[in-house]
């Protein structure tokens, strides 16, 4: 597995969505930011979004839920035809049971971390899990600034999931462009969320590539 892009479709035109993905054919998935306005201060989409658009995009969807109970909620965005979904681990009360969950219905199974969570007391969670998410800002609103203090957990991450093997994919998300993505992937990231980078790109798909070869050049 190479480089990712995965852009977050919270910074697209939530009026044309199905337009909007066409724009950025190339992406490898389209990011689906889910907020609650309890887990985090924003209110954005649900599953009947997803399902909508998971019938007419051509990528696969990365369903991020910034949640309360994602263990009551996770399963319904498999169900709604997300093939990857990610839980926040500061939200989970059973993880393993939830990612056991998202794997059975046949999704790849995500575990986000905020800014703050250090990701080693889930080191024995890793085996459960298809992709780690490291958030370079505190989730709930896309355009912010990049936290270089994430980088260490970036690094810190990959050495985990190299240790344990297995194809499991090292994800950021928050603040991700041509100017910060170099110093991700020299961490140890390989798969990358991009919002207003690419939705604010002239061309948005040339951004999608630009952003992969940046990544590609300075990847571990």
């Amino acid at each position: 597995m190479g480089i990712q892009i995965t852009p977050s479709m919270l910074a697209s035109d939530f009026a044309n969505l199905e337009s909007e993905a066409a724009r950025i054919s190339s992406a490898d998935w389209l990011h689906m930011d889910v907020m609650d306005n309890h887990f985090v201060p924003n209110l954005t989409l649900g599953a009947p979004v997803i399902e909508a658009l998971a019938k007419v995009a051509k990528q696969p969807i990365d369903a991020h839920l910034m949640i309360e109970d994602p263990d009551r909620w996770a399963p319904a965005y498999v169900e709604a035809g997300a093939q990857s979904v990610t839980f926040h681990v500061e939200a989970a009360k059973a993880p393993v049971r939830l990612a056991r969950e998202i794997r059975a219905k046949g999704a790849r199974a995500s575990m986000a971390l905020k800014p703050a969570t250090p990701i080693e007391p889930y080191e024995d969670l890793l085996p459960e899990l298809d992709m780690v998410l490291v958030m370079t800002v505190e989730p709930g609103f896309g355009g912010q600034k990049f936290l270089d203090i994430c980088l260490p957990k970036i690094q810190r991450a990959r050495t985990l999931i190299d240790k344990h093997g297995g194809d499991i994919w090292l994800q950021v998300d928050g603040g991700v462009s041509l100017e910060t993505i170099e110093r991700c992937a020299e961490a140890g990231a390989d798969t990358f969320v991009a919002g207003s980078a690419v939705f604010s790109a002239d061309d948005p798909d040339a951004m999608v590539a630009e952003l992969r070869s940046h990544a590609g050049r300075h990847t571990r």
